[in-house]
This record gives structure tokens, sequence and C-alpha cells, in this order.
């Protein structure tokens, strides 16, 4: 899939980080992704993995760009295992719309360090489904499944 079309808008912060105007503690960056600690941090060592090319949900993202994110995420998450933060587990975590929590319309990874009773909490109120609701919910995602080839 294409890159969004939608130009970024002009009080998108993390562009302003990606073009050198804002403020932010990068931690790495190449020509593709910026990584920074997160303004409003989780825990210590909460970092953000942001493209350089304004997307703002899953769906903007060009599959190169959303793998790239990944792949830095992944190394981050072992350098904060690595690093003195000590982290006994990482959230790797999107938000993707405003339903699921965004409220930074570009997208971003956030890698998050986190230790036992540190206090953040991802506990969804779950029901188990029957099987003929497992398949009928499966067969409606097959229907609009279109994966792109590497």
């Amino acid at each position: 899939m294409p890159p969004s079309t939608t130009p970024p808008p002009q009080d998108c912060p993390f562009c302003a980080i990606v073009a050198g105007q804002g403020e932010a503690s990068v931690v790495y960056e190449d020509e593709t992704v910026v990584a920074f600690m997160d303004l409003n941090p989780v825990t210590p060592g909460h970092l953000l993995v942001v493209p350089r090319t304004h997307a703002v949900g899953l769906e903007d993202l060009d599959v190169a760009t959303g793998a790239h994110v990944w792949s830095v995420g992944h190394d981050l998450a072992r350098a904060l295992r690595r690093s003195d933060f000590r982290c006994e587990g990482i959230n790797l975590f999107v938000c993707d719309g405003e339903a699921a929590f965004q409220t930074v319309f570009h997208f971003h990874l956030h890698v998050i360090p986190r230790y036992a009773g540190d206090g953040w909490t991802v506990v969804p109120d779950t029901i188990e489904r029957d099987r003929a609701r497992l398949d009928s919910d499966a067969l409606v995602i097959k229907r609009a499944v279109r994966i792109t080839p590497p």
C-alpha cells in the first residue's frame, strides 16, 4: 500500500520532531524512523518509534516503513533489556485510531519497559466466544484480507 497522500497537519508534534524543529530526547534515528523518549512515560525508559513520513495510522503506513518501525522497536526492546533500566518485560503497543486511545495522530510504536508492580495495567474484560462465532468472525476478516507480498 502506498503511503498516505494526505499532507501532515501543521501542528503535528512528531513531524516537528522529525524535522528537527521540536524538542526530543532522541535514542535512534535513520532515514526512515526517529526513536525518542516519550514525554509522558508509563515507566522510565518508555520510547516511541516514529516514521519520518507522516502517516496517521496503520492504514496509511506503507509495508516497508511499517516493517522497519517494528524492526527498530524490536532492537530497542533488546537494548532496554540490556540497559541499566533492568526491566523485567516489554510491551510493544500501538494505538490506531481515537477509539484505540490514539492521541497523537502520527503513527507511532510505544516500546514500554515493564517492572513487577509498576502500576500500569492492560486488563480487558474478556468473554470467551463459542467456536461457531469465532469461525464466523474469522470469515469476515478473511474476506477483507489483502496481504502484500514481500
